[in-house]
């Protein structure tokens, strides 16, 4: 079960295949657009009331309304329930920054072909990283690669035990990171 609200996106590869278990909530989705109206709200340039880019939030109380009014700003999550096959492989939790310059089906391919080579979700958590940074993204990036194996699996192949791993960067440990890349790029 997978609960969102804001702009991350959990992502489920299932034989290969990208399989969206979050909804972006993002004001210019014709759904969000519509509560956000209905609300008393409005869109301007992609930004609910010309501020925000996201239409669904845990923080930013500041653009909430007292409580028991209603405000097109709301931190109410949506579910999403799936029961897991033998063929889903793993899960993707990411931020914007990472769904900003890359699809859903692009980054479970990535990570899949990670996998196959070194079996390591940290690392591929790193490299969708690097791969949206090398695209120029602008945003915060934090990325966890969850892997599924049945128990039978984990029996037979405890030297490929995977593990729940994470990597997120503030935006000045990306900063520098940027910096440090442009610099190596010139040498």
């Amino acid at each position: 079960m997978v609960a969102n609200a804001g702009d991350c996106r959990a992502v489920l590869c299932r034989n290969g295949e990208a399989i969206d278990m979050s909804q972006d909530h993002r004001p210019n989705y014709p759904s969000e657009r519509r509560r956000v109206e209905e609300l008393g709200g409005f869109i301007d340039d992609g930004y609910l009331n010309g501020i925000l880019s996201v239409t669904r939030a845990l923080g930013d109380w500041d653009m909430k309304l007292p409580r028991g009014s209603a405000s097109p700003l709301i931190a109410e999550p949506e579910f999403r329930q799936i029961v897991l096959t033998e063929e889903d492989e793993f899960l993707i939790i990411a931020c914007d920054g990472i769904w900003d310059v890359l699809s859903s089906q692009q980054a479970v391919s990535l990570v899949r072909r990670g996998l196959r080579r070194h079996d390591d979700p940290e690392q591929c958590a790193k490299d969708l990283v690097m791969e949206a940074l090398r695209l120029n993204t602008f945003d915060n990036l934090t990325v966890i690669v969850v892997c599924f194996t049945s128990p039978d699996h984990q029996e037979l192949s405890s030297m490929r035990h995977r593990r729940l791993r994470s990597c997120s960067f503030s935006a000045e440990a990306l900063y520098s990171l940027q910096s440090w890349l442009d610099n190596k790029g010139s040498h």
